[in-house]
């Protein structure tokens, strides 16, 4: 396959040059927090070969500086400055809301800005403006929900840090929030705001981070519709690999074909060539 550098145009001219490459975590470079066959050399072949590289991830069970460690664990040479979160994200827009959290895992840290409240004893003070749901997990009992649930009758919005439905571990694919958020939003009669992918927001946010166009990017995921084409609606250009959450039969079902399908993250530094 001719690397995305090597199109050119009638007259011979370098025309689909990239400078940035925006990667998924879970599923491309790591499941379970294990590096993927060949991951950890491909990145470090893209920064060598002048691309600005940003870690973009719905991951809702850690912080930029826990997601950084165990990726320096798993043998990946990163910062926490080299990742952007959904809850870092999230926090930003939602600066000054006072917020009920119902998620799987401590992301207070990368909440700083909002108000975290439990909404739990009825006290105006600890009425949330927003229900913010992130990763599931067993907090997601029936009380949780209903919790939600009520606050949402009260005129409180709904904030998802995603709506991915599945995700991959060692035990295979698990349930994930999507389908506790479109139960929340047929029993409210109301809609979610997401604020991770694949919402413009959450991409526009990793391009300022790079600080390079959309044209000028590429976006690497598992997820045909939050990671490829989410970011492939904002004219970044789609890569698909065929490891974590990927199945044959998802991307037959996606509502668009994504600019690229490749085995996995190690096909992506000669895919792309050098940057430019």
């Amino acid at each position: 396959m001719a690397s995305l550098a090597d199109v050119r145009d009638v007259r011979g001219v370098l025309v689909d040059i990239k400078r940035g490459v925006l990667v998924d975590i879970d599923g491309v470079l790591t499941v379970s927090w294990r590096a993927l066959p060949g991951a950890v050399e491909a990145l470090r072949v893209l920064r060598d070969s002048g691309f600005g590289v940003v870690l973009v991830t719905n991951t809702t069970s850690r912080t930029r500086a826990s997601v950084a460690a165990a990726l320096a664990e798993a043998g990946f040479t990163v910062d926490a400055d080299d990742i952007l979160t959904a809850p870092a994200a999230t926090a930003a827009h939602l600066a000054g809301a006072r917020c009920a959290l119902l998620n799987s895992g401590d992301i207070e840290e990368d909440l700083a800005g909002i108000t975290l409240v439990s909404g739990g004893d009825g006290d105006d003070e600890d009425t949330p403006d927003v229900v913010l749901v992130g990763g599931a997990g067993p907090e997601f009992s029936y009380a949780a929900v209903n919790r939600a649930f009520s606050h949402l009758r009260r005129g409180a919005r709904l904030v998802a840090l995603h709506r991915n439905l599945t995700w991959r571990t060692d035990a295979g694919l698990q349930l994930d929030a999507g389908a506790y958020i479109a139960g929340l939003e047929a029993a409210a009669g109301t809609e979610a705001e997401v604020t991770g992918k694949p919402s413009a927001a959450f991409f526009r946010a990793a391009l300022d981070r790079l600080g390079v166009a959309a044209a000028e990017a590429v976006m690497v995921g598992d997820d045909v519709e939050s990671d490829v084409l989410g970011a492939q609606r904002l004219g970044i250009t789609g890569v698909l690999v065929r490891t974590g959450k990927f199945q044959p039969d998802t991307l037959d079902r996606a509502s668009g074909t994504p600019d690229h399908v490749v085995d996995s993250f190690a096909d992506v530094p000669a895919l792309l060539g050098p940057a430019w």
